[in-house]
């Protein structure tokens, strides 16, 4: 089976990147929300900064025990934190400074 592709979908406003997830994507930047699909074990600050004011992050975050967190950007800056639920993602790795994969 073939997965639908974005324009299928019917969506206009879709774009994937491959990359270190741990440094966001600044160039697109601010997010109004930011959904992360591997856990890090800390939560990496350039995706705080890339949201915008009343954005989201939804994000697992967690070595061994892992939970979800919900990160809201208020208008001036600062962020409310909170856990959502005990879960078990992938971790997040980080890309090599030559370009490979390192954990």
């Amino acid at each position: 089976m073939r997965p639908a592709s974005d324009s299928s979908l019917g969506y206009d406003n879709v774009e994937v990147r491959c990359g270190d997830g741990h440094l966001g994507w600044s160039k697109h930047a601010p997010f109004d929300v930011i959904v992360v699909a591997a856990a890090p074990e800390h939560v990496p600050q350039p995706l705080i900064d890339q949201l915008a004011p009343g954005g989201r992050l939804v994000i697992p975050v967690g070595r061994y025990y892992q939970e979800l967190i919900v990160i809201e950007k208020q208008p001036d800056g600062s962020v409310k934190r909170r856990s959502v639920a005990p879960v078990a993602f992938v971790p997040m790795t980080r890309e090599k400074k030559d370009g490979g994969k390192a954990r």
